[in-house]
């Protein structure tokens, strides 16, 4: 279930593109190799980075630009790449979930792009990724309820469910997911896009044992 791109959003956006991946999994809550990959990639990112610079990374400049033409404050609301990167250079490091988004949070801190994953059993129809209306809100996870409007947002029959900075409750990952969707956000266009999608696929096959994975980019 590959979803599009609204077209007033598009014509905001011009360079939104989506690297998506949707695949069987299973979940597991833990996996010590995986987690081996993120304290290496964690280590890099301390060393390459520092918090002063981060606005200037070009993946994070590009979306910060891309929610201002939206009309919402990005430093108010961070996309999750940005808030990641925070996280890990302020020393927090990051929580473990579960695979599928352990492999979610290092995909977006190598690409330094935001990624979100979604359980398709929880997602009725043809998925669009438009732009927050009015008035719309969803329960974040591990949040309150999520103020959308203006915000890019996954919606399906039942409303939006994800956005590149929070997700909602209702399509969160959970042991029991069986069929999941891995999208990567750029604001910036296809640069590095199909690398990433990649990426992940690869870490979904070695981790959560994904099969039938569908790769594709939106632009």
């Amino acid at each position: 279930m590959i979803p599009v791109i609204n077209p007033e959003l598009k014509r905001l956006l011009p360079k939104l593109a989506l690297g998506c991946v949707a695949a069987s999994v299973k979940v597991e809550q833990h996996s010590e190799a995986l987690w081996q990959e993120v304290d290496r990639h964690l280590a890099q990112l301390t060393t390459a980075h520092k918090p002063e610079t981060i606005g200037s990374i070009p993946q994070i400049a590009a979306m910060r630009v891309a929610y201002k033409a939206l009309g919402k404050d990005p430093s108010r609301y961070r996309g999750s790449a940005e808030a990641l990167l925070r996280r890990v250079l302020q020393g927090k490091g990051l929580y473990q979930v579960n695979t599928v988004v352990d492999i979610n949070n290092l995909v977006s801190l190598e690409s330094l792009l935001p990624a979100g994953s979604y359980d398709l059993g929880n997602v009725a129809g043809p998925i669009e990724l438009r732009i927050g209306r009015p008035g719309e809100s969803y329960k974040g996870i591990g949040k309150d309820q999520i103020n959308i409007e203006s915000l890019p947002v996954f919606a399906d029959a039942g409303g939006p469910f994800g956005s590149p900075t929070s997700d909602s409750e209702r399509a969160m990952i959970r042991l029991e997911s069986k069929e999941i969707l891995m999208v990567v956000f750029s604001f910036a266009g296809e640069e590095g896009l199909s690398a990433a999608t990649q990426c992940a696929a690869d870490l979904l096959r070695r981790y959560a044992q994904a099969e039938r994975a569908e790769l594709a980019l939106v632009v």
